[in-house]
C-alpha cells in the first residue's frame, strides 16, 4: 500500500509530524479512501517509506486504535469498521457562496459531442494535415523568441493582414489589417463586445431558439436579455421589442441562424440596421457557417451593408478547420480598432503566435480556400443523403428546415413525439442528435431534432438514419 500522500509536501508550519500523519490517517479513514478491514503497513516500514521516525506512526497508530479507527493485533494494523457512516463523520465545508451570475450558466448538452448528427461538428478526417503541417513547420523555423510569450495586441500582424484580404475577397469588406482582431474562438469575441459595447444592466437580445453558450456570454457580462423570434426569415422583432425593450446590443446569426438553420431576409437585414442606429446601439454579427453557403451567393453581411452602420462582425475557424485551433476574429469599424487591440491583450493576453503565423501562411498559400471548396462539395452530397435517407425510410411524418448553409438540417416532429425523449432514445443507439426545444426560451415552443451531417459519411448514412427512425418509434 502506498500511503506517500499522507506527507506530501507543502507541509503546514509548527505542526509536529506525528500530528500531521494522524490528522492524514485519521481523515482518510473517515472519508473512505482507507476502506475497512484494509491492512496498513507495519510501523517500521511506513516509517521508512515515509523518512519519519518509528515512533511518530506508532504514535499515530495508537491514537487512532484509542479512538476505534483501528485494531491492531497479532495479523497487524487493519482499518476498523466504523458504526457510523463516513458521510455523517465529514462535514461539508461552508463555503462561501457563489457569484450571482454563475446561476445564469446554462448547461450543455448532455452526452457526447461526437457520432451521427452530433451538430456543428466538422469532418475533421479531412483535414489537410500535410498542408497544414507544412505551415506550422515554416512558422517554427522563423519563429523568434516574441512568437512565444503573448501574441501581440489584436493578433499578429501576418494573420490580421491575411484575414483583412480574405474577408475582402468573398465578403466584400474594405478593411484595414488593424480593423481585425483575432480572439480565442467565438465565445471570447462574444466575452470581448459584451464589456466594450455596453454596460452593466443594458438590453441585448438574442434570438429565439438561440445558442445557449452565446446567451451565457452576454448575461455574464451583466447584460439584460430579451429574447426575440426566429421564423423563417430570420430574427423578428416586432414595434413592442423596439419601443419596451430598445437594445443596447444585438446579437444575430444571418448567414445560418443556430439552431433553426434560417437566413437573414435582405429586407430584415436592412431594417435591423435602421432600427438599431435610431436605438443608438449596437449589432454583432456571427457570421456562422457562412462560409458553406448553397444555392448561389450568399447574402452580404451586415457588416459594410451600409455606410458606417454600427456592426461588428465576428468569425471563427472551428467549423472550417477544426474547434481545437480556438482561434477567432472580430472585424470592427475603424475608430474601434486601437480600443479593442488593446482591451483584447490586456482581458485575454492571448498566445498561439505560431499558430497564428502559420494559419496566416495556409490562407495566403491559397490551401484554406481549396480546403473549403472541398468541404462544400462533400458537406452538400451529404446533406443530399441524408435528405434521400429520410424520405425512403418508413417512420412518423417529420418535415425538414434549413440547410442553405452550414452543418445540419432540423427535423421537426410531430407533436405526438417529444424532442427530448427522442434524442434520449437515439443516444440509446449511439446516435447523437439534440433537441431542439433545449434552445428554446419561453414563451418560445419547439418540437424537434438537430441533424448535423458533416461528420456522418454518406456510406454510414442508412444505418444512421434507421437508428434514428428506431428511436421515433412510439413506445
Amino acid at each position: 500500500m502506498n500511503l506517500h500522500w499522507l506527507l506530501a509536501s507543502p507541509r503546514p508550519d509548527g505542526v509536529p509530524c506525528q500530528r500531521l500523519l494522524y490528522q492524514g490517517l485519521r481523515a482518510a479513514i473517515l472519508d473512505g479512501r482507507l476502506v475497512a478491514g484494509a491492512r496498513l503497513p507495519g510501523s517500521r516500514q511506513l516509517a521508512s517509506e515515509l523518512g519519519i521516525a518509528r515512533n511518530t506512526v506508532m504514535f499515530a497508530y495508537e491514537q487512532l486504535a484509542a479512538e476505534g479507527c483501528l485494531l491492531a493485533d497479532r495479523q497487524g494494523t487493519r482499518v476498523a469498521a466504523l458504526a457510523v457512516a463516513p458521510s455523517a463523520v465529514v462535514k461539508a465545508p461552508a463555503w462561501p457562496a457563489l457569484a450571482r451570475r454563475a446561476a445564469l450558466a446554462e448547461s450543455a448538452p448532455a452526452g457526447p459531442e461526437l457520432g451521427a448528427f452530433a451538430p456543428g461538428v466538422p469532418d475533421v478526417a479531412n483535414f489537410p494535415f500535410r498542408a497544414w503541417r507544412g505551415c506550422l513547420d515554416r512558422a517554427w523555423r522563423a519563429a523568434r523568441p516574441r512568437h512565444l510569450g503573448y501574441a501581440a495586441p489584436g493578433g499578429e500582424p501576418e494573420l490580421r493582414a491575411a484575414l483583412a484580404e480574405y474577408l475582402a475577397t468573398v465578403r466584400g469588406f474594405r478593411v484595414r489589417p488593424e480593423q481585425v482582431i483575432v480572439t480565442a474562438g467565438t465565445q471570447a469575441a462574444l466575452d470581448l463586445c459584451a464589456r466594450l459595447l455596453a454596460d452593466n444592466g443594458e438590453t441585448a437580445w438574442v434570438e429565439n431558439p438561440g445558442y445557449p453558450a452565446a446567451r451565457t456570454a452576454l448575461a455574464m457580462a451583466g447584460l439584460v436579455l430579451h429574447s426575440v423570434p426566429v421564423d423563417g426569415e430570420g430574427m423578428a422583432p416586432m414595434t413592442a421589442d423596439w419601443q419596451a425593450h430598445p437594445p443596447r446590443l444585438v446579437l444575430v446569426c444571418p448567414a445560418h441562424q443556430y439552431p433553426s438553420g434560417e437566413v437573414l431576409s435582405l429586407p430584415r437585414r436592412l431594417a435591423l440596421i435602421d432600427g438599431v442606429c435610431r436605438s443608438g446601439g449596437w449589432i454583432i454579427e456571427d457570421d456562422y457557417d457562412s462560409e458553406f453557403a448553397r444555392g448561389g451567393p450568399a447574402l452580404p453581411a451586415l457588416f459594410g451593408l451600409q455606410p458606417d452602420a454600427p456592426v461588428v462582425y465576428t468569425g471563427t475557424f472551428s467549423k472550417t478547420l477544426y474547434p481545437g485551433l480556438r482561434l477567432g476574429y472580430l472585424v470592427v469599424p475603424e475608430a474601434l480598432a486601437d480600443v479593442f487591440a488593446a482591451a483584447s491583450a490586456s482581458l485575454a493576453r492571448s498566445g498561439q503566435g505560431i499558430e497564428q503565423v502559420a494559419l496566416a501562411d495556409f490562407i495566403q498559400r491559397g490551401h484554406y480556400t481549396t480546403h473549403l471548396r472541398r468541404m462544400r462539395r462533400l458537406y452538400l452530397a451529404r446533406q443530399q443523403a441524408l435528405r434521400t435517407e429520410l424520405a425512403r425510410t418508413p417512420g412518423p411524418e417529420t418535415a425538414i428546415r434549413g440547410g442553405a448553409a452550414g452543418l445540419h438540417v432540423v427535423l421537426t416532429l410531430p407533436d405526438t413525439l417529444a424532442d427530448t425523449a427522442v434524442a434520449a432514445r437515439a443516444a440509446e443507439r449511439g446516435v447523437v442528435v439534440r433537441a431542439l426545444s433545449r434552445y428554446a426560451l419561453p414563451p418560445m415552443r419547439c418540437n424537434g431534432l438537430l441533424l448535423g451531417y458533416g461528420a456522418v459519411p454518406e456510406a454510414q448514412m442508412p444505418e444512421a438514419v434507421r437508428r434514428l427512425r428506431w428511436a421515433m418509434q412510439p413506445d
